[in-house]
């Protein structure tokens, strides 16, 4: 998906946020009416019965007949198509929408091609009831059939086309690279090359800190606290297109580079998930569990994986990350002595070392894993199919433990 920004002038982001609050308004009463459901009443009314009751609505109510139908009316179709998904088992149920976290609508059919060239670097879409909203072209526009206008919680304006880019072609000469995710170090390829996304300098986490604080003390409801609050969404914003930027660029190198790209296969939204438990059951270490989520989260493993199987559809190859940290690539004995910290790794048999970083990326590269190797797992083997962030600790000789 092609996304831009939006540059409208006060008076279209007023018609803009109007748009917005309709397109939400819609999706929640429709929402609330597919909830209504019950085996006594009957079946609630599907798109069409929505359709008719909001033409009867917009009689009724001049405040909603002053917007977009286009508007109104897609958003009960995304509605229908969410409800579809769900029975389908491909989504997740469909949720609330909230002002100041789903603020946006979307333009479908022979409007969505509306579009005009202004000059070199700008251009301008024409949005139903608003007008010709400039918008900053840094690529060539692709053709679409719908786009979707969006507002982060920074206030940046931004439209979104759904067009399925082109992959990128591989360089054809059979190479092949596997790439270890950490906190630490972000992507560590199997080449020995480092990299790690561009995070906030010290004087924007110090600032950030501050107004943070300050958010806590202010009143809640108040115009200072909404200013505030702007302020740290600002900062937040540019921390994730920093992350977004580096992921972008990486991923555009490493499928210009590679025929094969080897990943480990992590269950992110496993591993993120909150420690903090419940109330009869709480969690343990909440604290030290959430700040490995930000950790994880920060570093972009997700979507690093999500657009490499975008540019190089067919190129990735999901890799059992089992024992690839404590495995020595060199000889292949694994032992949990060998990983001596986050960044060095000591072969306790053959003395080679690298970095453990490194090393689990040509043990990812070239599919190795110990189980059936030098040293077997505590316990079932079953256990060899966890992550290798969390590595279950190995079963050491006699010998090892003199």
């Amino acid at each position: 998906m092609s996304r831009f920004r939006l540059y409208p002038t006060s008076g279209q982001e007023a018609l803009l946020a109007e748009h917005c609050r309709h397109a939400r308004f819609v999706w929640n009463l429709g929402l609330e009416q597919r909830l209504m459901w019950r085996r006594e009443r009957g079946p609630t009314p599907g798109y069409h019965g929505q359709a008719a009751q909001l033409t009867e609505a917009r009689r009724a109510e001049p405040w909603l007949a002053a917007g977009s139908q286009t508007v109104q009316q897609q958003a009960l179709r995304d509605l229908d198509r969410a409800w579809t998904n769900f029975f389908a088992g491909t989504h997740g149920r469909p949720t609330w929408r909230r002002r100041g976290q789903h603020e946006g609508f979307r333009i479908v059919g022979p409007q969505a091609s509306r579009f005009r060239q202004d000059n070199r670097r700008r251009s301008s879409v024409l949005i139903p009831k608003v007008g010709w909203v400039a918008l900053r072209q840094t690529r060539e526009l692709p053709v679409a059939k719908s786009y979707r206008i969006t507002c982060d919680r920074s206030g940046r304006w931004h439209i979104a086309f759904a067009a399925v880019p082109d992959p990128i072609s591989g360089p054809g000469t059979g190479d092949v690279v596997g790439i270890d995710r950490g906190v630490t170090v972000a992507a560590a390829l199997s080449t020995g090359e480092l990299t790690s996304p561009n995070g906030l300098r010290p004087k924007e986490s110090e600032r950030l800190h501050r107004l943070q604080r300050r958010f806590a003390r202010a009143q809640r409801g108040s115009n200072r606290r909404e200013a505030v609050r702007l302020c740290i969404a600002r900062i937040k914003a540019r921390h994730a297109d920093r992350r977004k930027d580096w992921i972008e660029k990486t991923t555009t190198d490493l499928a210009r580079r590679f025929d094969v790209i080897h990943v480990e296969n992590l269950n992110v939204k496993a591993m993120t998930r909150s420690a903090r438990g419940t109330a009869a059951a709480p969690g343990r270490n909440v604290r030290q569990k959430a700040g490995l989520n930000r950790g994880i989260l920060a570093a972009g493993w997700g979507l690093l994986l999500a657009r490499l199987e975008h540019k190089a559809p067919g190129r990735v190859v999901k890799t059992n990350p089992a024992y690839t940290s404590l495995t020595c690539n060199a000889c292949g004995h694994c032992a949990t002595d060998n990983c001596k910290s986050q960044a060095v790794f000591r072969c306790c048999a053959c003395g080679h070392q690298a970095n453990a970083d490194v090393n689990a990326a040509r043990n990812i590269a070239e599919g190795k894993t110990a189980v059936g190797r030098t040293v077997a797992a505590r316990g079932d083997r079953a256990k060899s199919a966890r992550s290798a962030k969390r590595e279950p600790q190995l079963a050491t000789s006699s010998r090892d433990r003199q």
